[in-house]
């Protein structure tokens, strides 16, 4: 048994968003798993971060991922990254020195050391632009960027990255396609 940390941050209950974040959760609590699920706009996330120390709710938020074996988020890309809450969401409780620090090598260079290291992380996002739009115009910049500048730097190496393109635009037995691959995802956690 896993106990998974989700991130969920889509304001519309009945988009394909919802649809993923209840399959999976459905799948995985079938297999034993404990789900922890953190429902952004629900909890009204205050996404602005000013430079404050980290407040109760990002302390708590911090200690669920502490306790958890797997981070999960599922939202859309909107403008090539996440909905402003969830990137919020990222600076705030994914910050140093909790989450990573920098080990000086001289002067001003340094490079990240990671503390979450033994962590899972699965991304599942959707897009309403095409699979061949974002792999050759846009050069897979939010896989890139969540993976590599995000997970990677907080020393999150197992990343599984599940994209589903153009949705508004395909069929319902295409989503159900979608939401199979969800529930394999989440059976495989």
């Amino acid at each position: 048994m896993k106990k998974i940390f989700i991130v969920y941050g889509h304001y519309n209950d009945q988009s394909f968003n919802a649809a993923i974040k209840d399959t999976f959760i459905k799948t995985a609590e079938e297999k034993g798993h404990k789900i922890d699920c953190l429902d952004l706009y629900k909890e009204n996330f205050n996404p602005v971060f000013s430079g404050e120390k980290p407040g109760k709710e990002v302390l708590d938020h911090r200690k669920r991922i502490e306790e958890s074996n797997v981070i999960v988020l599922i939202a859309p890309i909107w403008n090539f990254r996440m909905p402003a809450i969830v990137e919020g969401w990222i600076d705030k409780v994914l910050a140093p020195p909790w989450a990573f620090r920098f080990k000086k090598l001289f002067g001003n260079y340094g490079f990240p050391i990671g503390n979450l290291k033994g962590k899972k992380a699965v991304v599942f996002c959707t897009y309403g632009s095409p699979q061949f739009a974002i792999r050759t115009f846009f050069l897979n910049m939010p896989t890139k960027r969540l993976r590599r500048g995000v997970f990677n730097i907080c020393g999150i190496t197992d990343v599984v990255y599940k994209r589903f393109f153009a949705v508004p635009f395909v069929s319902q037995e295409k989503r159900q396609k979608f939401l199979e691959i969800v529930k394999k995802t989440a059976l495989n956690v």
